[in-house]
């Protein structure tokens, strides 16, 4: 897995949660990839993202340009640089995700929806 992840993060010019944030108020579409019960266990959602579990995100994604500036999120930030490696390939060139996911996001004292 490691090579996989290193392998997937070498194209991705990560996020940190206050670039993420930032991104998103001037127009990029953050996603949330994590599981209802993710989004339970971890307390809360990010208010204005998408939530497209990591098991449809890809499809859910297909309809829009590929000009659109994509920010993935997940838990921990390890799934979400697989699946937007994965974007990257399917022509959304600015694909990317948030380095350290939802924890870092609520460590940052972004704001969180309480679930």
């Amino acid at each position: 897995m490691d090579s996989l992840l290193a392998q997937a993060r070498a194209g991705l010019a990560r996020l940190t949660p206050e670039q993420a944030e930032a991104a998103r108020r001037h127009g990029a579409l953050l996603v949330d990839t994590r599981s209802i019960d993710e989004q339970r266990e971890q307390g809360g959602t990010i208010p204005g993202a998408l939530h497209h579990p990591l098991s449809v995100v890809l499809w859910r994604l297909d309809g829009l340009s590929r000009d659109t500036r994509v920010i993935l999120i997940c838990r921990h930030g390890y799934s979400s640089s697989l699946a937007a490696a994965r974007l990257q390939e399917l022509g959304f060139g600015e694909a990317t995700d948030v380095d350290g996911g939802f924890e870092a996001w609520q460590a940052a004292g972004l704001p969180v929806e309480p679930f």
